[in-house]
């Protein structure tokens, strides 16, 4: 925890349990900053689950989580929100473990979400609206990161495009932009709080701007992110669309020192006509392309990526095709999923990869990720790096790689660290310069 994070400015009586992504880390921040305190005035104590509806697995995940904390706090409340309670409010309803379910626009709007708290009627669980319908507005300003190092900035919200296998917009609505006066603002209330880094994430972080009538871009934004904060030092942009990375965004990759050199992409898949069925907007061919010239001209930069394994009629071959773009591309950090069939998604009607196929595929894909990793690593041992703190002896270095460090330091701060080894487990070990 940051030193300038005071302990009595978090609320005491409710917990936060995060699924997902980092968007949803940065409004379950805006819930704890929101849940009404009273200091001694009594109020029950509740346990928020802010879940995920990427995959059936998630939804597992935040179900078992709810029963695990009603056996070991039967007494408490227990307050659902998140993606999977947008899409499916009863699912959670039906659960005698809950008592209230919240959608997407609720969980943000701080009035809405307090007086649901304080007074929520007995015979009602449910409390989510249309999120097609109805106003978009953007969360007020957070004023910390619960336990953490590094600040994530919502600069996006939603999404207008329709891939096959995703349920994301119907949980998150279509796409809208986070002014840029707000974003200035919540730099700087972050960085008068001591961080040292901020991670730009959002849901289509490419679609940012497109329904304002100033028409910036994700590059303008970076742009005067860097030019208006000259002591922001780190700066990340999260999961980028290849096919939507504008000419600025894309030279401030490879010549702005401050933002970090790691690009995730939503790839998917790395077969054409995978990506044709999944109505994704680019080809493997400009995901080489783009990696290629990004490892010509910025040193040191590595990618990450999501990729679906199984997708609705892949066959070998266009399995072989998803592995070699892996080393086509030089992609290090996979997110891989087997392929969820999400319902109501046109995917899920369409002809399905048997398990036993897409179990084995994963396999072969893990362990080709797990090679790809090893591969990285090795070549940064004898490298300085710069490592930012997330706990006493770990951290991440400017290549998003975790890095044990010899010393124990400050959380919170930056080290200069030499990279001495790797171990099994995917962290680099480094000494303190």
């Amino acid at each position: 925890m940051l030193k300038s994070i005071k302990k009595e400015s978090l609320v005491t009586n409710v917990t936060v349990k995060t699924f997902g992504c980092r968007l949803n880390s940065y409004e379950s921040q805006l819930i704890r900053e929101s849940f009404p305190n009273y200091g001694k005035k009594k109020l029950d104590r509740f346990h928020v689950i802010n879940t995920c509806n990427v995959t059936n697995e998630a939804v597992r995940q935040a179900r078992q989580a709810i029963r695990k904390i009603h056996r070991e706090y039967p007494g408490n409340k227990i307050l659902v929100t998140g993606c999977a309670a947008q899409i499916a409010p009863e699912l959670f309803a039906k659960m005698p473990e809950v008592d209230l379910v919240i959608g997407n626009r609720e969980k943000i709007d701080p009035d809405i979400f307090s007086s649901l708290v304080l007074q929520y009627p007995k015979d009602k669980k449910i409390f989510v609206k249309n999120i097609f319908t109805g106003k978009n507005t953007y969360p007020p300003l957070i004023h910390n990161f619960h336990e953490r190092s590094r600040a994530f900035l919502q600069v996006q919200q939603g999404c207008d495009y329709r891939c096959t296998f995703c349920v994301i917009p119907f949980s998150r609505g279509n796409s809208f932009s986070i002014p840029y006066d707000h974003i200035f603002k919540q730099i700087q209330i972050f960085l008068d709080k001591g961080f040292k880094e901020i991670i730009l994430t959002g849901v289509d972080l490419t679609s940012y701007g497109k329904d304002l009538k100033n028409k910036l871009r994700l590059g303008d934004i970076v742009e005067k992110i860097l030019y208006d904060f000259p002591e922001l030092k780190r700066l990340r942009i999260s999961s980028l669309d290849p096919a939507a990375i504008d000419s600025k965004l894309k030279n401030l990759l490879i010549s702005e020192d401050r933002i970090m050199p790691h690009v995730h992409l939503s790839i998917q898949s790395g077969d054409n006509i995978i990506l044709k069925r999944m109505k994704r907007r680019h080809s493997r061919e400009q995901v080489i392309k783009l990696c290629s010239d990004l490892i010509k001209k910025r040193k040191g930069i590595t990618f990450g990526a999501d990729l679906i394994v199984g997708f609705p009629t892949e066959t070998e071959n266009m399995f072989q095709n998803t592995l070699k773009i892996v080393a086509q591309s030089k992609l290090t950090f996979l997110h891989i999923f087997p392929f969820s069939p999400r319902s109501g998604t046109p995917a899920s009607k369409m002809p399905q990869v048997s398990g036993a196929v897409v179990k084995e595929r994963l396999s072969r894909l893990r362990d080709m990720s797990y090679k790809a990793l090893r591969f990285s690593m090795n070549s940064l041992i004898g490298k300085k790096v710069s490592v930012l703190l997330e706990k006493e002896k770990w951290g991440r270095c400017e290549s998003y790689f975790p890095v044990k460090i010899d010393k124990v330091g400050k959380i919170g701060n930056v080290l200069s660290a030499s990279i001495t080894d790797y171990s099994a487990d995917g962290e680099l070990e480094a000494k303190v310069n």
